[in-house]
Order: C-alpha cells, then structure tokens, then sequence
C-alpha cells in the first residue's frame, strides 16, 4: 500500500523528525516499553487530495469538544507502541488523524488503523488549546527521563518553583531554553480529564510541566523543540543529581548570576 508520505516532502520530514525523536528518547532510557507518546499538528502539510481521503475507521469519541481542532490533522503515536519501534517505522506505529466536524470525535486516515495513544484526549486538548493562544507551537512530547522523575519523589522539589530555580541555577543554557521555567502537577490519574485540565492551567506560565511521579510533558514549534526543552532540563538535573553523589550540595548559580544572564538575553523575569 502506498504510504500517504509518498510525493510529500514536507509532511514526510515532519514524521521523520518524530521518529528521529522517538529514537533519542529510547537511547536515553526514557521510554520503556511503550513509555510516552508524541502528537504533532500536521494540518499545514495536508492537501486536497489527503482531505479527500476515506476514513480508515468509524468515528472515535476523544471525550471532549475541541472546537479549535475542526478540521485538523494529527499525528499520533499509537497506543501500546514503543518508541523504539515508531523511530524505525513511524507510519506502522502511529497514523494520521483527522478531526471530525463535531470536533468531539476523529477517525484514522493513514496509514493503517493504528489506534492513537490512550493519552489522546489530553494531548488534543493541549493542541486546541494552543491554537485558541494563536501561536506557532504544533507539536506536544510525554516522556519519562529518569532524573526529573526521581526529583518528582521529593516533596522539596514539588514546592511551587523549587525545580525551576534549581535546575535554572545548574547550567546557564537551561534558563536560556527554558525560560519559563517548569510547572508541577501533583499525582493524577494517568490519561485522566484532570491531568489534561491540570496540565493546560500550568501551560499559562511554565513552558514545560512535570508530572509527579510520571514523567514531563512539552510542547513546542516542532517536536524537536520540545525534546530539546526536556533534554537540557535533564542536563540540569544530572548536574545536581552527580554533584549530591559526589557527596555535597551544588552552590548553584547566584540570583544575581541569573538575573544578569535574564537581563543579558532579554528572557521572560
């Protein structure tokens, strides 16, 4: 069967780009078994020809309205797929979604009828909620890295912005590519409307969101962009993770230090 990606450059990259990520997220260790999961709006790469294409599926409730998202597609990675599996044949475990008109329900358009992650409704929200922001940010990241997850086991770091100014104090790039800093959502049910709601109300302020207990959640421009927020977060945490190893607590960068790098950079104070 001919792969909707045939003929298309620009949707083909897109895909790619995820399963490069894919591959990066598994090399890392953060994602075991089918650990994660990755949705990217693809709507900008979609012609005629595609919007005329044939559902795969009967219409699949996502259990909420999206009003936003009418009439968009998505790639999702498929439930119960691993990573290191969609970094090899990405249309195999994932597949193209397009939003129904009642924005409430989708169907699966390509390649195969790879039904998309459980996580699905938290994600669509997440992207009907950027698009009602009017940004460029199209792509949203779950993974679990070992270091920012293990820090989520400390109440000390579940203080509102303790992380933050932690992690920002290790290393100048991470407040350079991390500005907003990270929000923190206490322990909710995984796949859960209130992991979804919580999620989005910590999205306002924090460029990235830790889940306690669970892993991190980014969105970004592409979904390079957004590993790379968790990538240098994780450096971060590595950093002080090593140091408290080595048998002593990190100085960290001064406030002073940090102000005169948010000043130097014109980042958000």
């Amino acid at each position: 069967m001919k792969s909707i990606l045939e003929g298309r450059p620009a949707l083909a990259h897109e895909i790619n780009q995820v399963a490069e990520v894919a591959g990066y997220l598994w090399q890392k260790g953060w994602a075991e078994r089918n650990g994660g999961n990755i949705t990217i709006n693809v709507t900008e790469f979609v012609d005629d020809e595609i919007r005329q294409l044939p559902a795969l599926t009967e219409p699949k409730s996502i259990g909420a309205t999206l009003p936003h998202l009418k009439g968009c597609y998505f790639y999702c990675k498929g439930t119960g797929k691993r990573m290191r599996d969609l970094a090899r044949w990405p249309m195999a475990n994932g597949s193209i979604i397009r939003i129904c008109d009642d924005c409430a329900s989708y169907v699966i358009i390509a390649d195969q009828t790879v039904v998309p992650t459980s996580e699905v409704a938290a994600h669509l929200s997440v992207h009907n909620w950027l698009i009602s922001q009017g940004g460029a940010k199209k792509a949203t990241v779950h993974t679990h890295p070992i270091d920012l997850v293990a820090m989520t086991h400390n109440k000390r770091f579940l203080e509102k912005d303790a992380m933050t100014h932690l992690l920002w104090s290790m290393i100048p790039e991470t407040k350079a590519f991390c500005p907003r800093g990270v929000g923190i959502v206490p322990y909710k049910m995984p796949s859960s409307v209130d992991l979804a709601e919580a999620t989005l109300a910590e999205l306002d302020d924090y460029d990235v969101v830790m889940w306690e207990k669970h892993g991190v959640f980014a969105v970004g421009d592409d979904v390079m962009d957004a590993f790379d927020q968790i990538d240098v977060l994780s450096k971060a945490a590595q950093i002080y993770l090593n140091a408290r190893t080595m048998g002593f607590e990190p100085e960290g960068m001064t406030d002073e230090q940090m102000h005169e790098m948010t000043v130097a950079f014109g980042l958000p104070k």
